[in-house]
């Protein structure tokens, strides 16, 4: 087992936040900060350099979405786990989040124990999670005693692909844009997509491809 500190790096936007989490990471000896970043546009540019094992991330970011940004540091790091910490607690936060490539997703607040604990369990190749996440991560992946396989087969073709966009955990408006189509246009596909499986959110239409 590695006697080395566990390098961790903060993406959050909220400057007494940010300061809170780092002095929980500062505080124990096993854990060391390498940075803390405000935005997700300057995590994407420095964190590849840093390589931290283990990164804690806000989803309500400035700019570009933590969702967004955990999509792009899986891809430039992929070894580093990465932590949501946020007072998003609906399912498809959740899902989009775990989606894009998190490993665990937290409730603020967090306390300092559940912080460091989540952190070791994460870098050892947990899933660390609060107790109601986890709990809608699992009603999430139950299947619907229907027929599945009919329901789907009643989609469009333009249906499909956007709920296949939607499974790889794309925005709304990045859907649009990859298929140049308005914003709107993508709003009545998924009504649409919701109306044909009998869904009531992005994460149950998702989870009908599972």
């Amino acid at each position: 087992m590695s006697t080395l500190p566990v390098t961790i790096a903060i993406v959050e936007d909220n400057d007494g936040m940010r300061a809170s989490l780092e002095k929980i990471i500062k505080s124990d000896a096993d854990m060391q900060c390498l940075g803390t970043f405000s935005t997700g546009e300057t995590a994407v540019r420095n964190l590849p350099a840093l390589r931290p094992r283990v990164v804690l991330m806000d989803i309500n970011l400035p700019g570009m979405s933590g969702v967004e940004c955990v999509r792009q540091l899986a891809g430039s790091l992929p070894l580093t786990q990465i932590i949501m910490i946020t007072v998003y607690d609906d399912t498809d936060a959740i899902f989009q989040s775990l989606a894009a490539g998190a490993s665990g997703y937290l409730l603020k607040p967090v306390r300092a124990t559940q912080l460091l604990e989540a952190i070791r369990e994460v870098d050892q190749g947990g899933a660390p999670m609060s107790p109601n996440i986890a709990r809608r991560v699992v009603q999430t992946f139950k299947k619907p005693p229907v027929a599945e396989d009919t329901e789907l087969a009643q989609l469009s073709p333009r249906e499909r692909e956007v709920l296949d966009m939607l499974a790889r955990g794309l925005l709304q408006k990045e859907i649009a844009h990859q298929l140049g189509v308005s914003y709107w246009t993508i709003q009545t596909h998924i009504g649409r997509i919701y109306e044909k499986l009998h869904v009531h959110s992005r994460s149950q239409a998702v989870a009908r491809l599972k």
